[in-house]
Order: C-alpha cells, then sequence, then structure tokens
C-alpha cells in the first residue's frame, strides 16, 4: 500500500513518475539498457539531459542569458560554492564582502560557509523569534559581491513573499524546497539553485541556474569541480553527471507540464495549504507556530496545544506514530525544532492533506474524551 508521505527531503514522488521509471528501468527509451548503465557522453544520454534542461527553461522561463547546470553536493556544497566563486579573491588578495539574510538553519548554515571565502556579513535575522517570520531585508551595498536568502524555509515553515531590492548586487537564493511551486521571475536573481529531493527527483542532483555574467569569477586556485566556468563549459560533464537523477528530473518536469505546469501547480499548492492552514486556525488541538505573513506553502510546522511542555510532547509523540500507522509517515518536526511538520511539496495530491485533516480531527476528538 502507498502512504502519503510528509517527509521535507528525500520526500514523495509522483506515483507515474516513479511507474514510468520502472518501466524504463531495464530499457529506456529503446536502447536496451538503464539510464542508470548509459555512458554519459553517449548519444543515448545526451537526449536526456538536454530534454530536462529545456524543460526546465520551458516551465521555469529562464531568460537565454542564464545556464543551467546539473551539479552533485546538494544544496549545502552552493553554501560554498557561491562565495568561492563570487567572493574569493587570489592568493593574498582582499575578499569581496557578501550580504546574508538569516531566516533558519539553512540560511545560518549559508552564511557560515560564506565567512570561509568571503567578508561575510548577516544584515538581518528572526532568529530573535524561533526564525517564525522573514525579518525586514536592507538594502546592500553597491559593490557587494551577492545577496543571499533562502527562499522557503523548510525546518521553520516560513517562505518570502517580497523579494528584497538589491539594485546591481546579485541576489543568490536556496530554491530547494520551493522550485516549481509557484511562478518565479528568474531575471530578479543572479543565482538560483536547489538540492532535487524536495520537488525536483531523487537525492543526488543539484541543479543551479546562474546568469552568464557571473560565471568565470573564481580565483585561479579553485579546484575544477567547483567552478561554475569549467561545469558551464563541459555540458555539466566535466566529470560524469548524476545522470538516473537527471533522467527523474525530467520526467517529473513532464508530468509536471501534463498537469499544466507553474501556474497551474501553484493554484493546486495554495489549495492545499490554504485548507491546512484553516483547520489548523480553527482547531482546540493544535496550533500552527509560524505568523501568518510568512507561512510556507510547502512546508508546514504545527505543534500541540496547551500549558504543559511535556504533556505537548507526549500528545505530539503519540501523534506521530498512531498517524503512521494509518499510513501518514514522516509528521516529526526536525529535530532542532520538535513538533511536527507536513511537506506538501508538488507530488502531494489533495488526497493526502484531506488524509492528514481527517486524521488530525480523529486524534483530536480522542484526546478530549481524555
Amino acid at each position: 500500500m502507498r502512504v502519503y508521505n510528509f517527509s521535507a527531503g528525500p520526500s514523495t514522488l509522483p506515483l507515474p513518475v516513479l511507474e514510468r521509471a520502472a518501466a524504463e528501468m531495464t530499457d529506456a527509451n529503446g536502447t536496451g539498457q538503464s539510464v542508470m548503465e548509459m555512458s554519459h557522453r553517449s548519444g543515448d544520454f545526451k537526449p536526456i539531459i538536454e530534454k530536462t534542461e529545456a524543460l526546465l527553461r520551458e516551465l521555469m522561463e529562464i531568460p537565454p542569458n542564464y545556464r543551467v547546470l546539473f551539479l552533485q553536493g546538494g544544496a549545502s556544497l552552493q553554501f560554498s560554492m557561491i562565495p568561492l566563486n563570487l567572493a574569493a579573491g587570489e592568493a593574498g588578495a582582499q575578499k569581496k564582502r557578501a550580504v546574508y539574510v538569516e531566516t533558519g538553519v539553512w540560511a545560518k548554515k549559508a552564511a557560515e560557509e560564506g565567512v570561509k571565502y568571503a567578508d561575510a556579513v548577516t544584515l538581518a535575522s528572526s532568529g530573535d523569534r524561533g526564525y517564525t517570520y522573514i525579518p525586514p531585508a536592507p538594502a546592500p551595498d553597491p559593490g557587494d559581491a551577492f545577496y543571499h536568502i533562502t527562499l522557503n524555509n523548510t525546518i521553520v515553515g516560513t517562505k518570502w513573499n517580497t523579494l528584497p531590492d538589491t539594485g546591481p548586487v546579485p541576489l543568490a537564493a536556496d530554491i530547494s524546497s520551493c522550485i516549481l511551486s509557484e511562478p518565479l521571475e528568474v531575471s530578479r536573481f543572479g543565482i538560483l539553485y536547489a538540492g532535487a529531493q524536495k520537488n525536483l527527483g531523487p537525492a543526488g542532483t543539484t541543479v543551479v541556474i546562474i546568469r552568464e555574467d557571473l560565471i568565470g569569477r573564481a580565483p585561479s586556485w579553485t579546484p575544477a569541480l567547483l567552478r561554475y566556468d569549467i561545469s558551464a563549459g563541459e555540458g555539466s560533464m566535466y566529470n560524469t553527471p548524476p545522470c538516473y537523477g537527471i533522467y527523474v528530473i525530467g520526467l517529473v518536469l513532464e508530468w509536471l507540464k501534463g498537469l499544466g505546469g507553474v501556474r497551474a501547480m501553484a493554484e493546486l499548492n495554495r489549495e492545499k495549504a490554504e485548507i491546512l492552514y484553516g483547520y489548523l486556525e480553527n482547531s482546540k488541538g493544535f496550533r500552527s507556530p509560524v505568523e501568518k505573513p510568512f507561512r510556507s506553502l510547502m512546508n508546514i510546522p504545527f505543534v500541540c496545544t496547551g500549558a504543559d511542555p511535556e504533556a505537548r510532547k507526549n500528545r505530539e509523540t503519540r501523534f506521530i506514530t498512531e498517524a503512521a500507522a494509518e499510513g501518514l509517515v514522516n509528521l516529526a518536526g526536525h529535530r532542532l525544532v520538535g513538533g511536527m511538520r507536513a511537506s506538501i511539496y508538488n507530488a502531494m495530491p489533495r488526497e493526502g492533506v484531506r488524509a492528514l485533516i481527517a486524521f488530525m480531527e480523529k486524534f483530536e476528538k480522542q484526546e478530549g474524551k481524555k
């Protein structure tokens, strides 16, 4: 029996994609071989990566002066690659200033990596209230190397609804948990990056979308695999890319296009989020800890109500265990914040959200009888 998987990542994939991948496991595109067996430089794999890039460009409306790279190392490696390529100097040279807005754990980790390669400055933080809101974003200095934000904060469930005005400074954004969930004006950014394992495909592939004028700025001592210019020049094939992950991303993009594209998906995502937040607003047993104007469409944390912390924690443990027994899995909140979290990415159907709400209603009634 298929369960409803609310994991923040690796997360649920569309069932039609999984079924097609299974059907093509031993014979992809009539080649008589699996994608996992193909040479990445062969004529069999070339149309796969080209199709995947073309679909991503179409669905995200990526301008022609941006390059699409399929890399490895997860979004976390981009915490290093961006400052290394855009702000680090030659040996002995001064580092350029790069600015960050800290809105959660991953945003903080990005800034911590930035310190190693740039004169990294955190302009604003929402840590004073447990990252439950997006702080006002101060303007950068015109000469800053880049301005980094985490567009959707997976752990705490917040999102940027208004992008900061960075003027001539390139805006860099981690979009791992919100890519393709709603329209995004790519031209507002210098660099976008996303780990695949939330909204795109299996873990192991990272998509980077970078404006061409930002390529080629890395100092000469930068390792080859960490240079955007080398990856771009080799068509993401300086070394063997994550071939199977790229193939599955292509299948996910075909599925999304068949549903009507990003705008159609955004309507569905807003509907799913609205019914879950609506339930939480009227519930006596559960609540959302996130301030309303900043609530994510993709990751919805919630906690049990009540004054006694130990009693709340016990109820939350029971909820997670009993939900899993009903086929609603991976609802535990991140270990750093506790509680529960429902990640309702593109591949989560309405029925999954409705099933979760039905179980929450049942659990709330049972707890009310005790």
